[in-house]
């Protein structure tokens, strides 16, 4: 049956509409919609939301199954309601070539339940000494638009200012991990209070703060578009707040997990919460807030950052930095914005999927709910509140910071061009 009716939801948290989608598009938005050869969802109290987009997962493959799959990664995309995600480029190999981002692509073409739209690294192997093949990347079938060393910084200045002059030839931006690496050398957690009396490796602000400020005067220099990546502190937001009053064509991200937890969290010593950037302090969360809210942050994504158990399961030192995040995403979001009257459900729609698919290129993704748009589509009951239960998720990886703790939300449908990928919170 292609034809299928969402009938009585909230559009964008509004009043009451019924949505019809015919095949591969919405047909029709209105109210009494006659339900007549559809399959009917009765979507009364839900809120329905264009399909979310992550700017920022790992998916792991090629090279690190155990952690995560093409497969497994847009699983658990589509059951926290995405319906796009940009993967990294910290693969093995590297994506720093059109073979190997085409490989990508095509996984995401055969597997995916959702579109997968690879990101190209910016310099060879990801080692910040010769830029990697940008316009083969761009020109290959996967057409790459956005490239990043994630997982590293581009510190050298002079191939940052080469890489946003090459993407700037064809409307590509250089998503930078603004991570003096000098300044975090042996770092273990944020500088500051809690670092001190536990006694672990400080991760100063100024590591992230001081990149940021070269990055949006070379992308001004230049005339080129840079993003900066999970910006995690209140002096980070400064720097980007003077850069788009300036003019300068930037944009950022936050993670969920920047807007909800604290550097207070690696008291309990827990690598669960060993993260890169790392946990800040409440002041930086509340910044952090503040910014996306006035749109000064553009953004959230995921930094979904999968490990095998063994990688997470061991003393704090040795322990891999990262969480995922795709399947609570839009439950913290709720949580940190929403309940907290930072945002609507609207906001949420333009920095969760509207945004993100504009800065990322991604056709046919955060569209307007209405008719002729293609049916990437999002039904989510807020009212929902329950335990996280990684046991339960698609992820192949369960190092989430959440186990135990209660957050709203549950995404219970999410429809990829008119085709239902989660249906009563189950994948499809």
């Amino acid at each position: 049956m292609s034809k299928i009716l969402i009938r009585g939801a909230q559009v964008l948290g509004g009043e009451p509409q019924d949505v019809l989608m015919d095949g591969e598009l919405i047909e029709a938005v209105g109210s009494g919609l006659s339900a007549e050869g559809a399959q009917v969802i009765e979507a009364g109290g839900q809120v329905l939301l264009p399909g979310l987009v992550d700017l920022h997962t790992h998916l792991r493959e090629p090279g690190r199954e155990d952690s995560e799959t093409v497969l497994t990664g847009t699983q658990a995309a589509a059951s926290g309601g995405y319906t796009a995600v940009f993967a990294m480029a910290n693969t093995f190999p590297v994506a720093d070539t059109a073979g190997v981002v085409e490989q990508v692509y095509r996984l995401g073409r055969e597997h995916g339940y959702c579109d997968v739209q690879p990101i190209g690294a910016v310099t060879v192997g990801l080692e910040g000494k010769k830029l990697a093949e940008l316009g083969a990347m761009h020109e290959s079938a996967a057409g790459v638009t956005v490239f990043s060393d994630d997982g590293k910084c581009v510190h050298d200045a002079v191939i940052m200012r080469r890489a946003l002059e090459y993407v700037k030839a064809f409307g590509g931006v250089v998503a930078q991990h603004a991570q003096e690496p000098r300044l975090t050398e042996g770092a273990q957690m944020n500088e500051g209070i809690v670092s001190a009396e536990l006694g672990l490796g400080g991760w100063p602000a100024v590591a992230e703060e001081s990149i940021i400020a070269r990055d949006v005067l070379l992308a001004e220099h230049v005339g080129s578009r840079v993003h900066i990546c999970h910006l995690s502190t209140a002096g980070s937001v400064e720097i980007v707040r003077w850069a788009k009053s300036r003019g300068i064509d930037v944009t950022a991200e936050v993670t969920p997990h920047h807007l909800l937890l604290t550097d207070e969290m690696v008291r309990t010593y827990n690598p669960v919460y060993k993260v890169n950037p790392p946990l800040r302090t409440e002041r930086d969360v509340m910044a952090l807030r503040e910014a996306l809210a006035d749109g000064t942050i553009d953004i959230v994504a995921t930094d979904h950052a999968p490990h095998p158990h063994e990688d997470k399961d061991c003393e704090w030192a040795a322990a891999a930095m990262g969480m995922v995040g795709l399947e609570t995403a839009l439950s913290v979001v709720q949580r940190t914005m929403v309940e907290t009257g930072l945002l609507d459900w609207a906001g949420v729609a333009d920095r969760m999927s509207v945004t993100p698919a504009r800065i990322g290129g991604a056709a046919g993704h955060g569209r307007p709910i209405s008719a002729g748009e293609p049916a990437n589509l999002t039904l989510l009951d807020s009212a929902y509140r329950g335990e996280v239960d990684p046991a339960g998720f698609a992820s192949r990886s369960r190092n989430t910071p959440y186990e135990g703790r209660e957050l709203p939300g549950r995404v219970t449908h999410t429809f990829l061009r008119g085709r239902a990928t989660v249906v009563d919170g189950k994948l499809a």
